[in-house]
């Protein structure tokens, strides 16, 4: 089986990031970013989902977190496109899954389909409460947006029966996420070498 792994770095005025990647791990995170919250759901995220992940990570949160969680998205959404490859060969291209913690539910639903979407459904009429490091739903939201749109994938967020404590809504949204995302990019084995789509091809 061909390893899906991949090596990316990104400079910006505004951050440095450096990721390492393998689709096919164990769950093994060594992640380092100055954000210690979206630390603390990368590496449930990568547990969950069973991806090696290692992340550093240098940005200007002395000004504001918003460039450095944006970024980190768009270089994760593009370690995972580049370790699947062009054609996306063999997966199953959809996932869902469902991450309880008490009486909240989060859910995704994900299509890796070459086209980039993001839908967050869940916390209307609620204010955008801020927890540790100033982390909060709208962060959430610009993390996911930029993970879907350069991983190119339809990605859908719901988070049901919402609770009081903010680290609850947001880890099952992470946790979701990881376990959707292993099942979609898990090779099926009725698939092995083809693209999993009608068209023939996955921009």
């Amino acid at each position: 089986m061909i390893q899906r792994k991949a090596k990316i770095e990104r400079k910006s005025k505004e951050t440095q990031i450096k990721v390492s990647l393998n689709v096919d791990g164990k769950g093994r995170a060594k992640i380092k970013t100055p954000i210690g919250f979206l630390d603390h759901m990368l590496e449930l995220f990568a547990f969950h989902g069973l991806f090696d992940l290692d992340l550093s990570v240098a940005g200007d949160t002395h000004i504001d977190i918003h460039h450095t969680n944006e970024d980190i998205g768009i270089v994760l959404g593009k370690a995972f496109k580049k370790a699947l490859g062009e054609s996306k060969a063999g997966i199953k291209r959809f996932g869902y899954a469902f991450a309880p913690m008490e009486a909240t539910v989060g859910r995704c639903v994900i299509d890796i389909s070459g086209r980039g979407f993001f839908k967050f459904n869940g916390v209307a009429g609620m204010p955008d409460e801020r927890g540790t490091d100033g982390y909060g739903f709208s962060h959430l939201e610009h993390f996911m947006e930029s993970f879907a749109h350069n991983l190119g994938a339809t990605l859908i967020l719901n988070l049901q029966n919402p609770s009081n404590d903010l680290h609850t809504n947001l880890e099952t949204m992470f946790k979701s996420l990881g376990l959707a995302l292993d099942q979609a990019t898990t090779v099926d084995p009725r698939r092995v070498g083809q693209v999993p789509s009608t068209k023939g091809i996955i921009d």
